[in-house]
């Protein structure tokens, strides 16, 4: 899948313009890559984003892609694991890429109503449209250190509310220290982490 133009989008340069570049320096045709594989001893389907893909916006395809590795957990019964890095909803689609929050967010709702797992894991940075949508609703959300993680950042929310803003906000550790992610994990070590979450959510229920 490759993004379309519907709104014929041009600021500096066009929309048509900026995705060639991006496939062309990333050798990708989207921002996020999509694939089913082993982590330990569980079968899962991933998905994971480019930042160097147009920030890793979320666009109409991105958010289809997820959809997609959603419906696949389901009908395999294997968990989802969202790795994020992304600048958030991809502006030069308008309302057409807003919609995505509204789309993935229903999708991993179906997770949940299927009682398979969905691990979400936030880089440096997971902001605007993907963190606030699917992205901080996993069963379990991990984040690494130092990841900058919010929807507008601190010098707009600085600008906005005209007070200066407590240290390390919008930090993992920040984040994590009020409850709004369960995990602080070096990137070493997320693999590791990740199959014991796995082990304890799965069982053996979701064994490849």
């Amino acid at each position: 899948m490759t993004s379309l133009d519907p709104l014929e989008f041009v600021d500096t340069k066009s929309y048509k313009d900026r995705l060639k570049e991006a496939i062309k320096s990333t050798g990708l045709k989207e921002a996020v890559v999509s694939v089913e594989g082993d982590m330990g001893s569980h079968r899962v389907q991933l998905v994971v984003f480019e930042f160097a893909f147009l920030g890793g916006s979320m666009g109409s395809v991105v958010g289809e892609k997820i959809a997609r590795a959603v419906e696949r957990s389901i009908e395999k019964r294997q968990p989802l694991i969202v790795v994020s890095c992304s600048g958030g909803a991809r502006m030069q689609e308008s309302m057409l890429s807003l919609m995505q929050m509204a789309k993935t967010c229903a999708m991993v709702r179906k997770l949940s109503e299927h009682r398979i797992p969905f691990i979400s894991v936030l880089t440096d940075p997971t902001t605007g449209g993907v963190s606030a949508s699917y992205a901080l609703i996993g069963d379990v959300v991990i984040a690494e250190p130092g990841a900058l993680i919010g929807f507008a950042g601190p010098r707009v929310i600085e600008q906005t509310i005209g007070q200066k803003l407590p240290e390390g906000f919008q930090r993992a550790e920040y984040l994590l220290e009020h409850g709004f992610v369960d995990m602080v994990v070096e990137r070493k070590k997320l693999k590791e982490a990740i199959i014991k979450i796995l082990d304890v959510l799965c069982g053996d229920k979701y064994v490849s």
